[in-house]
């Protein structure tokens, strides 16, 4: 039985508003339902706020009514919150925005060139021991499926997109799943001009807080406990960019986060350590650069360098992926439309 049974009424519309529709929903488990409203409806208010619709409720019914297209992205976004709730996960506010998101998404949208084009709307998911993560936007929906299916990724965009968080996500489960034996993670250390010997502590206390939004991601996905042994059985290592030469890196998922301060020596050094059964993901925001002056960024240099490379995809995130306050969206967008008057692009009214 599917999570929700839709029906069409017919309706006697008055001239001018045929486009209107009139969508009853029936679900099939009355707590799921009420989890799916929300306390006080706070989750159908916000449907109603983010697509212009009206939604009633009467026990485990929805009537939603609006516009022909707004209506049918209110069903289909409760349909997909009611389904992540059947697998056992509770929704927020987050999720709503997400599933608004997937949701305006056309049928026939294509999220990678190599995809097939889907019908119904189906969100891509990470799931781990602790926690299932669900793609809240179509850029981390293709994002995710890329992470299943090649072995070199990049995602590219602003701050607050999931870019790295989802990446650590992926590594956690092929690690849990046995596909890889291990997870490294790195970051140039900018700040630190990569001489990190004058720092207190031994190597993981000198990184630590360069690689903090790792940890923190690291931590959503895994125990605690887990994730302290296997940084002490070195399962998952903390590895400077500059301490990576040299090496191999097989059976690993590998993230290089903040590239976008990588030196075009840096990058190619770190892209050639790719070893037998290893998949690497690369994280940045080309508009966010803290090389000195002068100095050519290693992920821009790649991105044009790799361009075409089979067996390479890149996702590009924009303003309209974030994910977290809504207001991070808007100072992303003015950041952006400010940096396109500098260059004397000028921007769309």
């Amino acid at each position: 039985m599917s999570a929700a049974e839709v029906k069409n009424l017919p309706q006697n519309l008055p001239s001018g508003a045929s486009d209107m529709a009139h969508i009853v929903l029936t679900f099939d488990n009355n707590k799921l339902a009420s989890a799916l409203y929300g306390q006080f409806d706070e989750n159908l208010a916000r449907l109603e706020q983010k697509l212009g619709v009206d939604i009633r409720s009467r026990g485990n019914q929805l009537t939603i009514k609006g516009s022909s297209s707004a209506a049918e992205q209110a069903r289909r976004a409760l349909d997909n919150l009611y389904g992540i709730l059947q697998k056992g996960t509770d929704i927020g506010q987050s999720d709503v925005d997400g599933a608004v998101r997937m949701a305006i998404a056309t049928d026939d949208q294509l999220t990678l060139p190599t995809l097939e084009r889907k019908g119904k709307m189906s969100a891509a998911q990470i799931s781990t021991r602790k926690k299932t993560i669900y793609a809240r936007s179509l850029n981390q929906d293709a994002y995710m499926r890329a992470l299943e299916r090649s072995e070199l990724v990049f995602g590219i965009g602003p701050a607050g997109t999931g870019k790295t968080y989802l990446a650590v996500a992926h590594a956690a489960m092929l690690l849990e799943r046995g596909m890889v034996e291990r997870i490294v993670l790195s970051r140039p250390a900018v700040e630190a001009g990569e001489r990190l010997g004058f720092l207190p502590g031994d190597m993981k206390e000198k990184v630590d807080p360069y690689l903090r939004p790792l940890y923190d991601a690291l931590y959503d996905m895994m125990p605690a406990d887990k994730v302290e042994r296997a940084i002490a059985a070195e399962v998952i290592e903390i590895a400077p960019l500059a301490f990576m030469r040299g090496r191999t890196l097989a059976h690993a998922a590998v993230i290089l986060d903040e590239a976008q301060n990588t030196t075009p020596m840096q990058m190619k050094m770190f892209l050639t350590r790719l070893g037998e059964n290893s998949r690497m993901i690369v994280t940045g925001d080309p508009t966010q650069i803290d090389l000195p002056p002068n100095t050519k960024s290693g992920l821009v240099e790649a991105l044009r360098i790799l361009d075409g490379v089979t067996g390479m995809v890149t996702v590009r995130f924009n303003e309209g992926d974030v994910v977290r306050h809504p207001l991070v969206a808007e100072i992303v967008k003015a950041y952006d439309r400010d940096g396109k008057l500098a260059r004397g692009l000028g921007v769309e009214s």
